[in-house]
């Protein structure tokens, strides 16, 4: 009953948005729904995914402080992740557009010193473990690892050396992000879900697809997968 009443809550201001009406069509009467600002009728009305997240439990008290250190740290630096998914998706727009090569490489040179004069000042301030969080995390929004971004946007010799600085200060640029295997990475992962259903952060897709439940049966359930 109590998730029904939940469920009636979240379902409320989408519909009070709405105007109900109905259609003939094929003799047979269909409700859809016309929100507001929308013209298009819709049969149905998309609601956002909700995971039911269970109660945090941790073993002992060294446990607990961890996670709430991984969860400091991830808060700090996922808006810089969702900030470069977005810039690349708009440079991939955009050079989709251009024809000619000598447009698409001035372009990408633009980007290439906004994104450097944005991030590099800053990220300077990352400890090791938050940049490596990053690392993982710009592969999480893109689907693709930060070397290989580099290794697009410059040379692949350019890249060599990014990964080879990055691993001077033990950041592997080439770390991708993997929950299914990795335990640090599957808290990484429910911290983000707790922090995008409470609003501290913005939600953004994650590129690598996985199950969740499955994730946490595996890793707090199953205490041999440790």
């Amino acid at each position: 009953m109590k998730n029904v009443f939940i469920y009636l809550i979240c379902l409320l201001p989408v519909l009070s948005l709405a105007q109900i009406n109905e259609f003939e069509q094929d003799s047979t009467s269909i409700t859809y729904l016309i929100i507001d600002g929308d013209s298009i009728p819709k049969a149905s009305v998309d609601l956002e995914e909700v995971y039911i997240l269970n109660k945090l439990k941790f073993d002992n008290r060294d446990d607990r402080i961890r996670y709430l250190i991984l969860r400091r740290k991830t808060l700090k630096v996922y808006p810089y992740a969702k900030m470069a998914a977005d810039r690349l998706d708009s440079m991939n727009t955009r050079l989709a557009s251009l024809k000619r090569n000598r447009d698409k490489n001035r372009y990408t040179k633009q980007v290439q010193k906004y994104i450097e004069g944005e991030f590099s000042e800053k990220l300077k301030k990352f400890s090791r473990t938050e940049g490596q969080i990053l690392v993982k995390l710009i592969h999480r929004q893109t689907g693709t690892t930060a070397f290989d971004l580099v290794k697009e946007l410059r040379s692949g010799w350019r890249a060599f050396w990014y990964n080879t600085t990055a691993s001077m200060f033990d950041i592997s640029l080439k770390r991708e992000f993997n929950p299914l295997l990795v335990k640090e990475d599957y808290l990484i992962e429910d911290i983000l879900l707790r922090s995008f259903q409470s609003g501290l952060l913005e939600r953004q897709e994650s590129a690598v697809k996985y199950n969740f439940y499955d994730l946490t049966d595996k890793w707090m359930n199953n205490k041999t997968a440790e």
